[in-house]
Parts: C-alpha cells; sequence; structure tokens
C-alpha cells in the first residue's frame, strides 16, 4: 500500500500514471459556493503542461480539466471535487528496451524493492506528470487562498549555478525559465541549452504574502513542518530552507533575530515569517533544491532485474531543466498547506 492523500480538512488525493489512461484528483474539503474558475484553472496547468518550450519536454498534451463532481453551474457544492486529465500522447513504447533495467536517478529501483513490481512506462506513478494532479488541486487552493487575501508566488532563483541578481516578480512569466531577473534568465536558458545531452538543476524562490498571524501548530504541524512534507513530496526536489535557512547557521542570535516594531511588524524576515512553527504575520519565504533531470541521453552503469551489470540510455522526451515546470508545482503545494492551516485554524471567511 501507499499513501495518495494530503492535508486534514482540505484534503487532496492524487491518481493515475504517466502512460495510463489519464490521472486526476478528488478533492475534499472545498466550501459549497466557492466559484470555480475554469479560465484560471487552464492557466495555471498551462504553466506546467509539457512542451511549452525548449526548455521542456516536447511530449504534448492538452491537461484539459474534465470535472467529474462536486460543481455545479461553476459553483462548488460541497461534495468532493473530482478532476480528470486524459493521457494522450504517451509513448509507451519508448521504454521497452529498459523495461529490464533500472534508471540511475530515478525510483525503478527503490519501487521495486518495496513492491516488488514497477511501472516501466514512463516510471507509472513516479513520474512528474502525476503533479499536473497537484496543480489544479493547487488552483483549487488558490481560489479560496485569494478570497482570504493570500498570495503565492514562486520563481526560478537560480539554474545551472546561474542566479538571479534582482527580484522582479513581473518578469517570472515572460521567460521560458520563470526566472525574476531577465538578464539572468538568457544565462540561465542558455546553460540549459548547452548542458545537452545532459541535465541541470536549480532553486526556488516561494512566498506567500498576506497570511494572518497564528497559522500552524507549535509541536509537530508547524508551518515549515507541513511546507516541507508537501515541497519535499515533489519528484526532484532535494531541500528545502526557510527564511535565512542554513545561512542562519553562520549568524549570531542578534543577526538572526528580527527586531519587532509597533503594530507588529519586523525589520527583518530571517525567520522566514515563522515562528515556533506558527506564522508570525510577515512574508512567509523559503527556496527549494531541485536536482537535475534523472532521464539523460548519456550512456550509464547500472544492473538488471537479476543484479547484472549493465549499460543504460534513458530513451523518450525529457525536460533538460525541472525547475521551470516545478515553479507552478510548488506554488500549488504551499497553497495546499496554507488552505488546510487556513481551515484548521478558523481563520477562513470562507470554511
Amino acid at each position: 500500500m501507499s499513501s495518495n492523500t494530503f492535508g486534514t480538512i482540505f484534503r487532496v488525493t492524487t491518481f493515475g500514471e504517466s502512460h495510463g489512461a489519464g490521472l486526476g484528483c478528488v478533492i475534499d474539503g472545498v466550501p459549497a459556493g466557492l466559484r470555480i474558475d475554469l479560465d484560471f484553472l487552464r492557466a495555471e496547468l498551462a504553466r506546467r503542461r509539457p512542451g511549452q518550450s525548449g526548455m521542456t519536454t516536447p511530449r504534448t498534451e492538452a491537461d484539459e480539466p474534465e470535472i467529474l463532481s462536486g460543481v455545479l453551474d461553476g459553483v462548488a457544492t460541497g461534495a468532493p471535487l473530482a478532476i480528470l486529465f486524459r493521457n494522450t500522447n504517451q509513448r509507451s513504447g519508448d521504454y521497452a528496451a529498459i523495461a529490464n533495467l533500472f534508471r540511475p536517478g530515478h525510483a525503478d529501483y527503490s519501487w521495486e524493492r518495496k513492491f516488488g513490481f514497477r511501472d516501466a512506462r514512463g516510471g507509472g506513478r513516479t513520474s512528474g506528470r502525476e503533479t499536473v494532479a497537484r496543480v489544479a488541486a493547487g488552483a483549487v487552493a488558490k481560489l479560496i487562498l485569494a478570497a482570504n487575501g493570500i498570495n503565492v508566488r514562486a520563481c526560478a532563483l537560480e539554474i545551472a549555478g546561474i542566479r538571479a541578481e534582482k527580484i522582479d516578480w513581473d518578469q517570472v512569466e515572460r521567460n521560458p525559465v520563470r526566472a525574476p531577473d531577465a538578464e539572468a534568465a538568457e544565462r540561465m536558458a542558455q546553460a540549459v541549452r548547452e548542458a545537452a545531452p545532459d541535465s541541470v538543476g536549480g532553486v526556488i524562490l516561494c512566498e506567500a504574502l498576506g497570511l494572518p498571524a497564528g497559522l500552524g501548530e507549535p509541536v509537530f504541524d508547524k508551518l515549515d513542518a507541513l511546507t516541507a512534507h508537501a515541497i519535499l513530496s515533489i519528484g526532484g526536489v532535494k531541500g528545502i530552507e526557510f527564511g535565512a535557512g542554513f545561512a542562519a547557521a553562520a549568524m549570531k542570535g542578534s543577526e538572526h533575530n528580527d527586531p519587532i516594531l509597533p503594530g507588529g511588524k519586523f525589520a527583518t524576515n530571517h525567520a522566514g515569517g515563522v515562528l515556533g512553527g506558527i506564522s508570525n504575520g510577515d512574508v512567509f519565504t523559503f527556496r527549494c533544491a531541485v536536482k537535475p533531470t534523472a532521464s539523460i541521453a548519456i550512456p550509464q552503469d547500472t544492473i538488471d532485474r537479476a543484479g547484472n551489470p549493465a549499460e543504460i540510455t534513458t530513451p523518450g522526451r525529457h525536460d533538460p531543466c525541472l525547475v521551470p515546470r516545478i515553479v507552478p508545482v510548488v506554488e500549488a503545494m504551499t497553497a495546499i498547506v496554507l488552505t488546510d492551516l487556513l481551515f484548521l485554524s478558523k481563520h477562513s471567511r470562507l470554511a
């Protein structure tokens, strides 16, 4: 058995495989009366959709959402909201030659050791294609957050070691790597192209603005702990840091502590908007590290299912860099966490 559900009140279950008939999500806890903006949903999905630029896999999927339940005349009924995405452009034959081999950097080996079976068609359930369901659920969460004055946004802070030198949020959707710095974006894109047939990774910056103070619990269900759980559940993400993050290890307490100003404001935000696991009303901010894409057209050493040494070159269509398409997934998972905590705290104007 495996867990496919996340959340407590706002609960999201995803289903489906990369090369199966389709994928989707079932969302419990959507408030009755919430208007489900399909244009917004489609726009969010388009940001994650494959085939959108030379920075992504050439696989083309429309990712058109089919609302199966929970919506009537564009309004949530309070019943489970089910959304389906049918696969139309899978090429399972690409994987026939390596079905008996384990791809380095992928979940093939560990999945088979755990379950005794795996879907060799593009990774099945472990494929990044599963995130289409997360983005759909995250879009619904964003609608709820917007009604509460909360906005979640993310960008590519760094790709292939090239870091944005300024943060201009208006630039993020104007370049294929989703960087907040137009000049750095060009260098990032060039680095991705030059890496072929290899791949590169990067760092994503995420912010949530408008959070009320008081979200999160002080022990196990801390705001940052639940967010870390959500973000690290995204394939390819290998680390996360909040506020000053690992740089805090080299700071003194007098440097790291954020002075509190009249009116409950803070002079700095080294804490990342979280104190004791609870939001303090400042901007909630974190960064996550994304590894290079595991699927590369370079021969690598591996073994077959019998344990014999072998060499493998991963076929198929793959992103040379995961970062641009993970940006909306990071936003989605953050929005899901915040919506759930908002309902648990009873701060929401909709719950």
